[in-house]
């Protein structure tokens, strides 16, 4: 069987797929430019300033002076450094640039400045930042390890993109679902209803209110072919229901005359026309279950009583015996007469597969016939419910009482099966509804 495809992976997983790799793309460019990729360098780490601030104190006289530490111990080799206060005194570290002697007196002018020379090995890469030392707020100018300046802007971006990444990665995850979800809800509701449709509810229709626009073409053709449907239905049952009624005249005239007739011969044909009559009244009731149906409270065991008297004297003259046994009896709702129909075809298609001994039961919210014929074969229990499916070549028999069985019985909301009898024979139980 072909596997179907899901809309889950044209509405909800390539659109996620492509948000994802538009925030990549997008990440990547705003990094890109954040970096300045064509003037990219060595830079001094701007670290260097908060280890250096912690070594700046201040002496008696106000002038400042440093106290190493052992972080700057560590950055002692390549580190140097010059440290003014709001007062323009000023103290060095280690061999300033000349470069760099016009800028003293003038440090307290700028809080921020990243400064690189054009090449290698970049001896005049300095950091100004403005800190909090033991002295006082001073403005430091350094120079300590060397850094590439792409790490300090991803570590930069981590900090600030990365965040916005995952927050609309986040919503993309939960937000995209949600709104697929919600927007197919109308195709939901119309597939339960598509479940509530079949041959006993006919008339029903899929609701075309709050269904997308772009599957409401599909459920406008699905109504439409509900409706041919629903038309054809009918036009089949009066068809059937007016051929079986027109059949019934001609039937009658056939058989009196069968009767009546003088030779032999022809008076052995009133088996088949007996079939034929039994058959077109077995049309008008699966025509009748749709049209005549009254609901109502049922006497289970006098409705079997009352077909079990009305058989009697055929099975009487056929050798035949029956009887009607009542145990535990629930209330139930129904057409009786329907029922009654059901409870004949039982027991006429009981003596008609060889059953010598009848017994019908009252169980419960429903009933079951046993014979003590030859048995239905186990893989044959399902399909002598198929109209004019016969067990073995009879030449009587219609081949609708069983299929007329299980429609009045489904109408009912009930259930009939087949069982093996014990010591032979064949169980058919009926089972109906509670009220």
């Amino acid at each position: 069987m072909k596997r179907q495809s899901s809309l889950k992976r044209p509405l909800i997983i390539l659109p996620m797929i492509f948000h994802f790799a538009t925030l990549l793309v997008t990440f990547g460019i705003i990094l890109a430019v954040a970096l300045r990729l064509d003037s990219g360098g060595v830079y001094t780490d701007e670290r260097i300033t908060r280890i250096i601030a912690p070594a700046i104190v201040r002496q008696g006289d106000g002038s400042l002076a440093v106290r190493m530490t052992p972080e700057m111990r560590a950055e002692a080799s390549n580190l140097w450094f010059v440290a003014e206060d709001d007062a323009g005194r000023s103290i060095s570290f280690g061999r300033v640039p000349p470069q760099y002697v016009s800028l003293v007196g003038r440090l307290g002018d700028f809080a921020y400045a990243q400064i690189r020379d054009r090449e290698a090995p970049f001896d005049l890469a300095a950091v100004i930042r403005r800190e909090t030392a033991p002295a006082g707020p001073v403005t430091i100018l350094g120079h300590g390890s060397p850094t590439e300046l792409s790490f300090m802007m991803v570590m930069a971006s981590n900090v600030t993109i990365l965040p916005i990444f995952l927050l609309l990665a986040l919503t993309s995850l939960i937000v995209t679902p949600w709104i697929v979800r919600r927007s197919l809800s109308g195709v939901s509701r119309i597939a339960r209803e598509a479940e509530q449709i079949d041959t006993d509810r006919r008339g029903r229709r899929l609701s075309e209110e709050h269904v997308p626009s772009e599957i409401a073409p599909l459920v406008s053709a699905v109504n439409d072919a509900l409706r041919r449907l629903d038309e054809g239905y009918e036009r089949q049952r009066r068809f059937i229901a007016s051929a079986a009624h027109e059949l019934r005249t001609p039937i009658a005239i056939l058989r009196a005359k069968v009767e009546a007739a003088p030779e032999a011969s022809t008076r052995r044909l009133g088996s088949d026309v007996q079939r034929l009559g039994t058959l077109a009244e077995q049309l008008l009731d699966l025509q009748r279950l749709d049209t005549d149906r009254t609901d109502q409270e049922l006497d289970l065991p006098a409705l079997v009583r009352r077909v079990v008297g009305d058989l009697a004297p055929l099975l009487i003259a056929s050798d035949r015996t029956i009887e009607v046994q009542v145990d535990d009896v629930q209330p139930c709702r129904g057409d009786g007469a329907a029922l009654e129909r059901v409870v004949t075809n039982l027991v006429q298609n009981a003596i008609e597969h060889g059953g010598r001994h009848v017994t019908v039961r009252v169980i419960g919210a429903g009933f079951e016939v046993e014979d003590d014929g030859p048995g239905i074969p186990p893989e044959e229990r399902e399909r002598v419910f198929e109209p004019f499916h016969r067990l073995r070549p009879r030449s009587t028999g219609s081949g609708l009482g069983l299929n007329l069985v299980q429609q009045v019985v489904e109408r009912h909301g009930g259930r009939v099966s087949i069982h093996g009898a014990f010591g032979g024979g064949t169980v058919v139980r009926v089972e109906l509804p509670r009220p």
